[in-house]
């Protein structure tokens, strides 16, 4: 049985006076729902200041990017030893990475190694764009990018790991994923990938996140499918009631 998971990625959002503040009033509900395992990822600014606030909760710290080098001249960038310093989970792979800042599956790779190696849980990003959608290569994409972005890990690692199916064609753009249909993708494109690089037992316990403009809305249409273990939210994240509801909805 896989226990659903519902990770807030707060993207570029927060100074830190205000994600104490917004973790303040999550805080008291989050923790009553402990059969959810509830993340927050806020900016990297705040992962120190909001690490303490979680000690002695049950409660997840995930960062929104690193780099695979251990160390080294990358201005800018962060290792997964400095990320393990205050987190366990790290979001890789992420659509506006890729389409913003020129990440490869192969670059993605690197950091899913990197992260296994450093302890950290990766919450790896996969999805199609609009343009891809239209053109009938759902499948062909998310083979090629399950297939890549995990090439080179062992069965036991992969059984640490998460999968965020996020739909690019349905975040921000009006255009609606269906429960349904998340889950028919996730079966066929993502599961059975994951059945041909682990086997078909490790393919049935890694736990896959959707993440298309998840909101407390439509939150219990995509958890009701078999196939979906949980939501990587973006903007309902920010909103402590939408937050809340959605991971309810998860518990449910």
């Amino acid at each position: 049985m896989r226990k659903p998971m519902v990770a807030g990625n707060w993207k570029m959002n927060k100074t830190v006076d205000q994600a104490r503040e917004l973790v303040a009033q999550l805080l008291p509900e989050l923790q009553s729902v402990s059969a959810v395992d509830r993340v927050i990822c806020p900016p990297l600014t705040a992962l120190l200041p909001i690490c303490a606030m979680l000690k002695g909760t049950d409660i997840g710290l995930g960062a929104q990017n690193m780099h695979w080098e251990a160390n080294g001249a990358y201005t800018g960038e962060v290792s997964a030893a400095m990320v393990k310093e205050f987190c366990q989970y790290v979001i890789l792979g992420h659509s506006e990475r890729r389409a913003y800042f020129g990440e490869t599956d192969e670059t993605v790779n690197k950091k899913v190694l990197s992260a296994i190696a450093a302890g950290l849980t990766p919450i790896v990003c996969v999805g199609e764009t609009l343009a891809e959608f239209e053109a009938g290569q759902t499948e062909a994409v998310l083979t090629r990018q399950v297939l890549a972005g995990l090439a080179g890990m062992t069965a036991e690692q992969a059984r640490g790991i998460v999968i965020a199916y996020e739909p690019v064609w349905a975040i921000g753009t009006g255009k609606a994923a269906t429960g349904s249909g998340a889950n028919d993708v996730i079966a066929k494109a993502i599961r059975v990938n994951l059945a041909k690089l682990f086997g078909a037992a490790v393919s049935q316990e890694i736990r896959v996140l959707y993440g298309g403009s998840v909101t407390a809305d439509n939150a219990a249409e995509f958890f009701g499918q078999n196939e979906i273990d949980g939501a990587l939210v973006g903007g309902a994240s920010l909103k402590v009631p939408n937050f809340l509801d959605i991971v309810r909805a998860a518990a449910r």
